[in-house]
């Protein structure tokens, strides 16, 4: 993620957050690239995270969207001293994978003072697109 684009997002005075793991991500075998405000990278291996037939589940798929999502959008909003929560999420399944790792890009559409939506982008070690998902969080006080 270029530094420039960090630069121009208007972030509050406070820390970001840094990822921490959940149960879910360390069971898919999820490893943090990158974190800042202008977003999230993490990748996924392939395998044990396939369905019946040996392809990437797309289950696994949105799991990880979900997650780099939820991140990038925590990142953003704990700098202004928020939380935040999923409200929706959305993913398209271009391409299946059957080996290999996969890498899950978020990257912000709006950074909002209540909203915030991101775009996230699936690909194959290889550069194939596999999916593209659209994730929106609610920005709340945190408890």
């Amino acid at each position: 993620m270029a530094a420039d684009a960090a630069a121009s997002i208007r972030t509050g005075p406070h820390e970001p957050w840094r990822i921490a793991l959940g149960e879910l991500d360390a069971k898919l075998g999820v490893e943090i690239v990158a974190q800042s405000v202008a977003g999230v990278i993490a990748t996924m291996p392939v395998a044990g995270n396939t369905q019946s037939l040996g392809r990437l589940h797309g289950g696994a798929s949105a799991a990880l969207a979900e997650a780099v999502g939820s991140w990038a959008a925590l990142t953003f909003a704990s700098t202004h001293g928020k939380a935040c929560v999923g409200v929706d999420l959305s993913i398209t399944h271009h391409r299946g994978a059957r080996a290999g790792v996969i890498r899950a890009t978020a990257t912000p559409l709006h950074l909002g003072r209540r909203v915030t939506t991101h775009e996230i982008r699936i690909e194959h070690e290889d550069g194939t697109h596999l999916a593209t998902a659209r994730i929106t969080n609610l920005l709340i006080e945190p408890e």
